[in-house]
């Protein structure tokens, strides 16, 4: 019998050992996926990259223009209405920033979709049964309290109200995203606040009404450190999403919900709100496991 000799690439234990560490390493399910599933090089955008008309908003005007310049004066191109949408540049400052960040990182990550890492603080929720379960909720965290009630010296979140509070971390080396999508609107309020840290990303919004969309998408900037809410029509009829390819550091980002009207007076589900919103206030929470 004649021996076969097999050749190998030289990099093949490297990839042998890289796909079975996938399973350990990797939490995407369906259609998602990561650079450690998709085993591609650093800044590969084959994946949850922007593949399509982009215009850029503008905060002053608040218009999306096709060609953006530095005054709502000079912007060039066509443009169209895009509400729903306050940035609070500056929300925190370098020193809450670094107080944050290392609070936050004193907590275990837990791994996410897409490349994601998260930290979880609120009721574990079942969407498609609309189930809560409040077993591990025990509160938002303490360092939220004093940012709390400084979004609510905000005219816009006087009464804003968070009971859930969701920590994602991106890095470019996990191609980290979030593919288009719309937060929930059962349990959610109509908020979303979003502080962002540690580096300048952008928030992209793509138009879904059930159909064939021939809108632009729309860029909103996100600097270090601010605050960016979305309603309104930003929130319910434009999906949201970030793309690989504006993270080119490591971007922390805290997410606030606040409880859809069924859970405030009123409402069906006013006394299991009531109870959520006594658990968030204590500011005494844990990361839900």
């Amino acid at each position: 019998m004649t021996s076969v000799m097999l050749w190998y690439p030289p990099h093949y234990s490297r990839l042998v050992k890289a796909m079975a560490d996938i399973s350990k390493k990797c939490h995407c399910k369906g259609i998602r996926s990561c650079l450690i599933c998709e085993n591609v090089a650093k800044g590969d955008e084959t994946a949850c990259s922007i593949d399509q008309c982009i215009w850029k908003y503008c905060k002053n005007c608040r218009k999306a223009w096709s060609v953006l310049s530095d005054s709502c004066s000079t912007h060039l191109g066509e443009s169209l209405n895009f509400d729903g949408i306050v940035i609070v540049e500056d929300f925190i400052n370098p020193p809450e920033e670094l107080a944050i960040i290392s609070a936050i990182d004193a907590i275990d990550w837990k791994p996410s979709q897409s490349g994601r890492r998260k930290q979880d603080f609120g009721p574990k929720v079942n969407f498609k049964r609309r189930k809560l379960k409040l077993n591990y909720f025990t509160g938002l965290p303490a360092f939220s309290k004093a940012l709390v009630q400084r979004m609510n010296s905000l005219e816009c979140l006087k009464d804003f109200q968070p009971i859930e509070q969701c920590h994602l971390e991106y890095v470019p080396e996990r191609g980290s995203a979030i593919d288009p999508h719309f937060d929930d609107s059962w349990l959610w309020g109509e908020n979303l606040v979003t502080i962002n840290l540690l580096s300048d990303t952008s928030l992209l919004f793509r138009y879904n009404d059930g159909e064939i969309s021939h809108s632009p998408d729309v860029s909103v900037s996100m600097p270090q450190r601010s605050l960016v809410i979305v309603f309104g029509a930003a929130r319910y009829d434009w999906m949201h999403y970030i793309p690989r390819n504006v993270i080119t550091s490591r971007r922390v980002a805290i997410t606030y919900r606040e409880l859809s009207e069924e859970f405030q007076g009123g409402g069906d589900s006013y006394e299991i709100g009531q109870k959520v919103m006594g658990i968030a206030r204590t500011y005494q929470g844990k990361a839900v496991p």
